[in-house]
């Protein structure tokens, strides 16, 4: 167990993220107009589109949306509560390396799943507007791809400029993944449920609800997607340390 004082410590790199991410947030939402402008700049935009930066596979883990607190307090708070710990357990250095991994990878995974379905989603989203049925307006968007239709190529064009995806969730649940690899049997609270959890049973059904959520398409303003993606690149970096036999200690090199 960590000590009341060492519990509390905030060590720099976990210090330093919380602090760039909320600087961010706030400026989203305090200096009008700069909002729009942060999340076209830095937010992760589907690499087929016009917007797409790649430096955006890092920034984009630094905004967040500006509507709503809930989003980076809940990342923050995740990022705070366990990635402190494996700070002081890895040494900020070796931390920064994972947390990084984790984002990128989460960033990676978005890109693919873009790839393989903006196309359907654009035809889902377009059909019943005009009362077609998915089908019958695939046949025409495909069509209009083949004929080089200037309108159709507009409107697509448009579409991969609104793929976005922002939020420091991919690496956060990356972090909760290696808290439950450290410290698998560790007892913890879910709010609003008073029986403690084991540590790596609760990360276990984060990545299923996550995977359900998913492919079901609940809730489609969140990239379940890109949560999976940094848990998976989080998962191959561990077990690779877990194999040099340095997961629990620091070192020198990665």
């Amino acid at each position: 167990m960590i000590g009341n004082a060492q519990g509390f410590r905030m060590p720099p790199a976990t210090r330093n993220i919380i602090i760039i991410n909320v600087i961010v947030w706030l400026a989203e939402v305090c200096i009008p107009g700069f909002g729009n402008t942060i999340l076209r700049t830095l937010g992760l935009h589907f690499y087929a589109s016009s917007a797409f930066n790649p430096l955006q596979i890092v920034t984009y883990a630094f905004v967040h949306d500006s509507h709503t607190i809930t989003h980076v307090l809940f990342n923050m708070f995740t990022l705070w509560m366990f990635g402190r710990t494996l700070e002081m357990v890895w040494g900020t250095k070796r931390f920064l390396f994972f947390y990084f991994v984790c984002a990128i990878g989460a960033a990676l995974v978005q890109e693919a799943v873009w790839a393989f379905t903006w196309q359907d989603d654009y035809i889902r989203a377009i059909a019943p507007v005009n009362g077609l049925t998915f089908d019958h307006a695939k046949e025409i968007v495909l069509r209009g791809i083949a004929d080089h239709d200037p309108s159709l190529a507009e409107g697509l064009a448009a579409y991969k400029r609104a793929l976005l995806t922002v939020g420091a969730s991919g690496a956060v649940f990356g972090l909760l993944l290696g808290f439950a690899f450290v410290f698998p049997n560790l007892p913890l609270y879910i709010m609003f449920i008073p029986v403690p959890i084991k540590a790596k049973y609760m990360v276990a059904g984060y990545a299923v609800i996550e995977l359900f959520l998913g492919v079901s398409g609940r809730m489609d303003s969140v990239a379940h997607y890109a949560h999976l993606g940094g848990m998976i690149f989080a998962l191959a970096l561990l077990l690779w340390w877990k194999k040099k036999g340095t997961l629990n200690g620091r070192m020198n090199g990665f």
